[in-house]
């Protein structure tokens, strides 16, 4: 997409989403972490760019999200900024940033917004941190919501598997997807429930419903770009479609390289001065 094109589509804002919403247009979400993949992301038009705390997982290794950091966070997030001109970038406040104590919540969305120029920031969980909720509203910065399976209480639930099958988790979640509407989230992200769930939500509620896992009722969906790449071959869940297999590709073409350089075919000499 051309430069020219770009600067004159309508970026994307949290009302831009809200109207998607009400024109029944899907929202389309996939994660970054750095300059790089920001740039093509959006040149590709993805609405929204989600700096996860999945960057935990798939950048630095680690076998949860739980170790990331809100400086390293706030460097991934400022990396994919600088690569945006369209998309809405939304940052994940990490594990410990938030939960507990309102005050430093708002002390860590406030230096994702200032630090990293993000646009947005997204927090799990629902009845429990909604005091950490409306004091970062109350500073005028946007909160998309997370239920379902919330990867930063994985200790707590001890399992991957799907979220919300039982009648009282079911209604707790309904309940807290309508308390983070109240507040004032601009969004909402729904993780690996059932569909049928999902869709009621996405029904019931007025802000957009993003999921992950959730089936097609809902109001768009979020993937991580790495898994939907292929350059993670291990993580196979149901609700994953690999649109490309680049560990394939790249091992392919490392390969090539090394190939060239221990033969001496690389470079040659049209690649030398």
């Amino acid at each position: 997409m051309s430069t020219a094109k770009k600067s004159s589509e309508k970026k994307v804002t949290t009302n831009v989403l809200l109207g998607m919403k009400e024109r029944g247009e899907k929202i389309s979400m996939l994660t970054a972490y750095d300059h790089s993949f920001a740039r093509i992301l959006d040149d590709a038009g993805i609405d929204v760019l989600l700096v996860g705390d999945s960057a935990s997982n798939v950048i630095h290794g680690h076998e949860t999200t739980l170790p990331i950091t809100l400086n390293q966070m706030i460097d991934h997030a400022s990396a994919v900024v600088r690569g945006v001109e369209r998309a809405l970038v939304v940052v994940d406040l990490p594990f410990g940033s938030y939960q507990g104590n309102s005050k430093i919540a708002l002390e860590s969305a406030i230096r994702i917004m200032k630090e990293a120029g993000a646009h947005a920031i997204k927090m799990e969980g629902g009845e429990f941190i909604i005091e950490s909720v409306r004091r970062i509203l109350s500073a005028g910065i946007p909160v998309m919501g997370h239920l379902g399976l919330t990867p930063q209480s994985i200790y707590k639930f001890g399992t991957y598997t799907v979220r919300a099958r039982e009648d009282a988790e079911a209604e707790q979640l309904r309940d807290d997807a309508k308390l983070l509407e109240e507040a004032g989230c601009f969004a909402l992200i729904l993780e690996k429930i059932p569909a049928k769930l999902a869709a009621e939500v996405a029904k019931t509620l007025t802000i957009p419903v993003i999921g992950i896992g959730a089936g097609g009722g809902v109001d768009g969906q979020v993937l991580v770009t790495h898994d939907m790449l292929g350059i993670n071959k291990e993580f196979s869940p149901r609700f994953l479609r690999r649109y490309a297999q680049l560990y394939d590709v790249m091992k392919s073409a490392f390969e090539g390289f090394k190939d060239d350089v221990k033969s001496g075919d690389f470079p040659n000499e049209k690649e030398s001065y």
